[in-house]
């Protein structure tokens, strides 16, 4: 069987990766310096909910590549509070069906620099900006607060393909940073093959977490995903 297909071996790759993520942990507490703080978890459940990731990977270059993510996710549960909470300006009650919304659409665009290669492992080094476009909202009754938050993150990014042989290797991709007012770790261990020069399948495991620390908003979550993935490259 051949080896693996290496990621300088094509133009452009096209990857749709879907399957279940848990949350292990979402504490909120807006504002951030007299809000309640209180755990999305507890209200909302771990999951598991469905999301979808869409990636695109333009090779520049024998050694230059663009990736551009496209990693929506939101979900909509109800539960009850364990006690009061103060949200965004007003005030929810323990013990009442409370609708909780947790969006979270992340939207990339990165640049990698393959600064080691040989027969075995090849490396890339860049960085990502990240569009965030987050909103965390309560319903309770007539009561509706919501807080929104968008901007722009950037992330340093670290790619790695081990080639096992036999059409079979190794995927480890990160996207993260932090510094005193937050941070922002998305980390992907996965193992593809490759069915054809053209097609190929991996599953694994993805890890993201983060979140801020300030004035206006204290919000950390973990989220940890299954990776179906299925690609084309041409």
């Amino acid at each position: 069987m051949s080896p693996a297909v290496s990621a300088a071996d094509y133009n452009w790759r096209l990857g749709v990766v879907a399957g279940p993520v848990w949350q292990s942990r979402n504490d909120v507490q807006i504002p951030g310096d007299t809000g309640t703080r209180f755990s999305l978890v507890d209200l909302a459940g771990s999951g598991p909910f469905p999301y979808v990731r869409v990636e695109l990977v333009y090779q520049l270059a024998e050694k230059h590549a663009l990736r551009f993510l496209l990693a929506p996710f939101e979900y909509t549960e109800t539960g009850q509070l364990d006690s009061d909470v103060s949200f965004a300006g007003q005030s929810f009650s323990a013990g009442q069906a409370t609708e909780a919304t947790y969006q979270f659409n992340s939207y990339r665009v990165t640049y990698r620099y393959r600064f080691f290669r040989n027969d075995s492992w090849q490396w890339h080094v860049g960085g990502t900006l990240k569009v965030r476009d987050a909103e965390i909202k309560l319903t309770q009754g007539s009561v509706t607060a919501n807080d929104t938050d968008t901007g722009v993150v950037p992330l340093l990014n670290l790619y790695g393909e081990y080639n096992l042989g036999s059409a079979w290797s190794l995927i480890f991709d990160l996207d993260g940073l932090a510094s005193p007012q937050g941070r922002a770790i998305d980390l992907g261990l996965l193992a593809r093959y490759d069915v054809s020069e053209a097609w190929y399948l991996a599953g694994g495991y993805r890890t993201l977490e983060g979140g801020a620390d300030n004035d206006s908003v204290y919000s950390f979550a973990w989220f940890n995903y299954a990776v179906l993935s299925a690609g084309y490259r041409f």
